[in-house]
């Protein structure tokens, strides 16, 4: 018995997004995912390579950088693969700041003639940025410079994708491409309690195969489980929060809970025993925030 209800994890947490995404042996996932992502730019990605996912600026005092998944393809691009459940102050800010740690990288050769491969920095939402909620069905956002007058794209080497999940409502008989599968599958697996017949693809036989909670080892489920924890403790405290906001009606009510809302979460994500930097992703605190409101309680 594992104890959870549901059969298959949820992709929205740290340890569910990580494990089906990010490990050597299920590489296939990830490669079919950005490929049916990135196809009409990208072509057919033959092979990724894991990279280290912690980055640090050039000096010790610069903010560091932590990837949900960081990797290469076989032409020397860089994907960022990012999984986000709440709203967070900046974010976009967050993934253009993410964007430049792969520039800087590619400096460091003794001879560089500014000559640059491409970045991709992938965002998946559970949420709705506010200003495109009067778009509910425009769920998907590729971002590149463009020149303002023409539309036309000025520089293509350097690409965000944001794609924001809850808008992604239809069902599994009206799927029509691969990539649609991927994302029916984002949005609902840990609903699941089989593989639906039209996910027969190798690649979805796999996913579901790793999915499963109760093949899970003692030490991966106690990881989950800690994941699941900071996950519904997030989810509780935002849907408490907003219910007082609404209530109060107030702009300062809001903001009041907006700010308990991080502290509940600092606080539970600490007993938990969560490092630091990924309380940092889940509030969009400093670091020096963070332990401000661990010191006074």
């Amino acid at each position: 018995m594992t104890g959870f209800e549901e059969k298959y994890i949820n992709p929205f947490t740290d340890f569910g997004f990580k494990k089906l995404f990010g490990e050597e042996p299920n590489k296939d996932l990830l490669l079919d995912f950005l490929n049916e992502l990135l196809k009409e730019k990208e072509g057919n990605i033959k092979s990724i390579t894991y990279l280290k996912n912690e980055h640090v600026g050039r000096l010790e005092s610069d903010r560091r950088a932590i990837f949900d998944i960081y990797c290469e393809n076989e032409k020397g691009e860089k994907f960022i693969v990012e999984i986000q459940k709440t709203k967070q102050n900046f974010f976009k800010d967050r993934t253009v700041y993410y964007s430049t740690f792969p520039i800087q990288e590619q400096a460091k050769k003794l001879t560089w003639d500014f000559s640059l491969k491409g970045v991709y920095t992938i965002a998946i939402l559970d949420f709705i940025f506010d200003e495109n909620k009067n778009n509910p069905d425009k769920y998907r956002y590729d971002v590149m410079l463009t020149d303002i007058e023409t539309k036309e794209v000025f520089y293509d080497k350097l690409t965000f994708i944001y794609l924001e999940m809850p808008k992604f409502n239809k069902t599994i008989d009206e799927l029509e491409t691969q990539f649609e599968k991927w994302l029916y599958v984002l949005r609902n697996l840990p609903n699941l309690q089989k593989r639906p017949d039209k996910l027969q693809e190798k690649v979805f036989a796999h996913l579901f195969e790793v999915a499963e909670v109760a093949k899970l080892s003692k030490k991966e489920l106690m990881y989950y489980e800690d994941s699941m924890k900071v996950y519904r403790d997030l989810e509780n405290s935002l849907e408490t929060k907003y219910m007082e906001g609404k209530l109060e009606g107030k702009a300062e009510g809001i903001e009041q809970g907006i700010e308990q809302k991080n502290i509940d979460i600092v606080l539970n994500s600490f007993k938990l025993g969560l490092d630091i930097s990924i309380i940092q992703k889940l509030t969009g605190l400093t670091e020096e925030e963070i332990k401000r409101i661990l010191e006074e309680q």
